[in-house]
């Protein structure tokens, strides 16, 4: 198996799912000639060609919306955004098409439509480009969330998104991007959407995250347990439908929840999943839960960046709370 980035894989998922499948086109802003802005479409209109591999025009909700059009009838499109930030143009696409389709047409059609797009802050990018907008997409009835937080995850889950009947949106962690590298096999790999992955099995406490915060988590989880705090570390990997019955199990072994997320912190993930373990653990819980996240503000420009996300000393400091209440 090579050792691949996550940029890496992802191209490769691409290139194998565009290979297995003819039904499966790329669409996006400069994703053809120019392989993408960060490069996950590298190669993909040499060997597809331009009738499978689409440069658009910049206008995100008619790419989305073409998209829509090519699901319904039969295709698995894979539509690009640039970044997070742009999404909005095409949100009325998403809300009001991609995700009732199904329901509005009494399951006559479906949307098996995934929408890229790089995905929160850690590059010292410019404005829009370094928002964590999941909640935005979760609250839509009809669709799918996921954040992958490696490279195998990118694969296995990006290989389920596509094969999926409906319509998933699929956030890439930039700062995950370039950041590591992981033996990533080739052919198909799978990971089913809305399954959970525990990264560490631990009893005192249990820490519930995704995405770009997985590895902040893990280094704090490795920090307290040379003081010897035992961590449970769980990894959403769907942020919605979220795998509530491993959360629930875990949290009724620790007694103990920290959730982190780099969103801000009102109406986020984490008061959902803080919600669902107040409704099904609250007999077992031993400390109150415990939220890091982002603040309630517009994403500060790179100067800034570093005091405005979770961070290892703050997971550490939550942890600690936990325990000492």
């Amino acid at each position: 198996m090579a050792r691949l980035s996550m940029i890496e894989a992802i191209n490769l998922t691409l290139h194998e799912l565009m290979a297995q499948d003819d039904r499966v086109v790329v669409l996006g802003e400069d994703v053809g000639i120019d392989g993408g802005v960060f490069r996950a479409t590298v190669g993909l209109i040499d060997k597809f060609g331009e009738s499978r591999v689409i440069d658009t025009p910049l206008a995100e909700s008619c790419i989305v919306g073409a998209a829509i059009g090519m699901a319904i009838y039969g295709m698995r499109p894979i539509a690009e955004i640039q970044f997070e930030g742009f999404m909005f143009k095409a949100y009325d696409q998403i809300y009001s098409h991609a995700s009732r389709m199904r329901h509005r047409s009494r399951g006559r059609f479906t949307v098996p439509l995934v929408i890229r797009a790089p995905y929160g802050a850690g590059v010292r990018a410019l404005e829009h480009h370094s928002d964590a907008p999941e909640a935005l997409f979760t609250h839509i009835p009809g669709l799918k969330v996921v954040i992958p937080s490696s490279p195998l995850e990118a694969k296995g889950l990006l290989t389920s998104s596509v094969e999926d009947p409906d319509t998933v949106i699929f956030l890439e962690p930039k700062r995950l991007y370039r950041l590591s590298k992981e033996e990533v096999p080739e052919g198909r790999y799978a990971i089913p959407l809305g399954q959970s992955r525990v990264v560490a099995e631990g009893h005192d406490v249990t820490v519930v995250t995704f995405g770009g915060m997985v590895s902040v988590c893990e280094n704090a989880v490795n920090h307290v347990a040379a003081e010897g705090v035992s961590v449970e570390l769980i990894d959403l990997r769907t942020v919605w439908p979220f795998d509530a019955n491993a959360i629930v199990s875990s949290v009724e072994k620790t007694g103990r929840l920290v959730i982190v997320h780099e969103a801000p912190r009102s109406f986020g993930v984490g008061a959902e999943i803080a919600a669902i373990a107040g409704e099904k653990c609250l007999l077992s819980l031993q400390s109150p839960i415990r939220r890091v996240t982002g603040y309630d503000v517009i994403p500060p420009l790179s100067k800034l960046e570093d005091y405005n996300y979770p961070n290892i000393e703050k997971v550490v400091r939550a942890i600690h709370e936990t325990m000492q209440f």
